[in-house]
């Protein structure tokens, strides 16, 4: 059998990058739990601070053997800026630096291909105020045309242009992304957008359909979301838990 390579980094970088690397690892073990990972592809990312270096995972990993060591050290461009046996994905990469490329606040960039995306992303309609999940996300959710695998330069530009100051995209035919200026402030929005997309594909195949929430109610309700689903009591509070939960499915993360 194929054993990867061993790296063992926590004595090579500072507490701080350290510690990123373990939140990101730990995010990559808990999308594979959650059964939203697609084998070795999509990708997390996460900014090292006060730079334009950024963590990915090494191409060829399955989510559930991302560590903290094994993760890559790349700038904007993709290139690798650390001693590794690893490469990355750089179709992958190309979504993730032109959302790094633009916004400040994205230390975190979180792009999957679940099927509940990927459906309601390709609706004419798009995600519908069906549940207060969608709520969270329709607080801040814009929409990027399918362009093929993104390893176009040219495309970068538009799909800055879609996301905009917006923390969820919908990508057509494609999938879901979400930012955050934590790692756990982009997995609470990953998971407000995947459980808004799940229970509309529930209500719309119960064969009754959905019942909408009349407009002013929805702006009302989108932008008390907006204010109280982030900060303090979104992804701060739940990240700690979620941390714990890595711990307990394997710890290895951490390695």
């Amino acid at each position: 059998m194929y054993q990867l390579p061993k790296l063992d980094l926590k004595s090579k970088v500072s507490e701080s990058e350290w510690q990123i690397r373990v939140d990101l690892a730990a995010c990559y073990r808990l999308i594979c739990h959650f059964g939203w990972d697609d084998l070795i592809y999509t990708h997390l990312s996460a900014r090292l601070p006060g730079t334009d270096t950024y963590l990915v995972n090494a191409f060829g990993l399955g989510f559930d053997e991302v560590t903290a060591s094994n993760l890559v050290k790349v700038d904007l461009t993709g290139n690798i800026l650390d001693d590794t046996p690893f490469k990355i994905n750089p179709a992958g990469f190309t979504i993730h630096s032109a959302v790094h490329q633009v916004r400040d606040d994205a230390h975190c960039v979180i792009h999957l291909h679940t099927n509940a995306t990927i459906a309601v992303a390709t609706q004419p309609k798009g995600l519908l105020p069906y549940s207060q999940y969608s709520m969270f996300s329709l607080a801040s959710l814009g929409y990027h045309q399918y362009e093929g695998l993104a390893v176009n330069q040219a495309e970068k530009q538009r799909l800055q242009q879609d996301l905009g100051t917006n923390n969820h995209l919908l990508l057509v035919n494609h999938g879901g992304l979400t930012v955050g200026q934590t790692i756990g402030d982009a997995f609470m929005r990953m998971y407000d957008l995947q459980r808004a997309c799940e229970i509309q594909l529930l209500i719309q195949s119960s064969g009754q359909g959905g019942i909408e929430v009349e407009q002013p109610i929805i702006d009302n309700i989108i932008i008390q979301a907006n204010v109280v689903h982030t900060g303090s009591t979104g992804g701060q509070v739940t990240w700690p838990a979620m941390l714990r939960k890595a711990y307990k499915l394997d710890p290895s993360f951490t390695d």
